[in-house]
């Protein structure tokens, strides 16, 4: 993996731990050549592995539209900085631009777009890595909900298995590197072929 999505938040969130895996996170990336594909801003969870990452020699491609740039405030000190004309064109844009995506801490932005790239994955579309990394067991409620969704008949068990979890920046990577796509086809996973 070259370059990596992290949806994160615009927000710091109420838990230090969120930045401090933010900052390891933007760490590593710039240790291991990874470049950081991220939503832009300058300020929160976004702003932190970003500025992580670009302290520690790394490369970073900020994706933001034009409209959000009086309130998430662009970080124009990015290695390279995409405006968009819409959310659309920004979540194309930082699948185009990436090998594998990561979930960390942060509201319904995020969530969205998580559940689109795996969505995406379930469909066939993408056939990259997707992470969550749950620090201090952020995601725990989502995982769960999850789980509810397979056993009420709503996700099959091999979409369970479209993404991977850890806790930690190390162990969430060595995952995604370890990961393989299911190389079947939408109707073979549909079972119409």
């Amino acid at each position: 993996m070259k370059s990596i999505c992290v949806y994160c938040g615009s927000s710091p969130g109420h838990d230090d731990q969120y930045k401090e895996a933010a900052v390891a996170l933007g760490r590593t990336f710039a240790e291991e050549n990874i470049r950081l594909v991220y939503g832009g801003a300058k300020i929160g969870i976004m702003g932190a592995v970003a500025k992580a990452c670009l302290d520690h020699g790394g490369v970073v491609t900020g994706i933001i539209p034009g409209f959000l740039d009086k309130v998430e405030i662009t970080n124009t000190e990015v290695t390279e900085l995409i405006q968009t004309n819409n959310m659309h064109e920004r979540k194309t844009a930082m699948v185009e631009k990436s090998d594998g995506f990561i979930a960390m801490p942060g509201g319904f932005g995020t969530l969205e777009e998580l559940a689109e790239v795996m969505t995406w994955a379930q469909l066939g579309l993408v056939k990259k890595p997707i992470g969550i990394l749950n620090v201090n067991g952020f995601y725990d409620r989502l995982l769960e909900l999850f789980k509810h969704m397979h056993q009420e008949g709503f996700v099959k068990s091999a979409n369970l298995e479209l993404f991977v979890v850890d806790d930690h920046v190390e162990g969430l990577l060595t995952k995604m590197k370890r990961f393989q796509a299911d190389d079947s086809s939408f109707e073979q996973k549909l079972g119409l072929t």
